[in-house]
């Protein structure tokens, strides 16, 4: 089995309480970058995020997150995971919910 090594990595240049550091996020894409930014813009605490896609060939993210009164930007984002996955779970609920009582039009296909 070959070893996947780290999920996400703090890139160099982090300040020391992790108010403001830079995260590589290792196989994943635009599809997680954007819904993290986004979760973690909700947290009043966090002061900046931004997060991009060094190239193409390259199957990493990189999130950038500052955060006010030096909090740790690493608990934000551990919070913005948690968060997106709870959501996740809740819109895969609904979607279920959804199709096992709603009233949908089938359509069968004829070759």
């Amino acid at each position: 089995m070959v070893d996947a090594g780290p999920k996400i990595k703090i890139m160099p240049g982090a300040e020391a309480d992790l108010s403001a550091a830079t995260y590589q996020i290792f196989n994943e894409t635009h599809t997680l970058g954007n819904a993290l930014r986004w979760m973690l813009m909700k947290n009043p605490k966090v002061e900046f995020c931004g997060y991009s896609a060094p190239h193409p060939s390259e199957n990493l993210i990189q999130l950038r997150i500052q955060m006010y009164d030096n909090l740790s930007s690493l608990s934000a984002l551990l919070k913005a995971l948690d968060d997106l996955e709870t959501l996740y779970v809740s819109i895969e609920d609904a979607y279920k919910a959804s199709l096992e009582n709603d009233k949908y039009e089938m359509w069968e296909e004829r070759s």
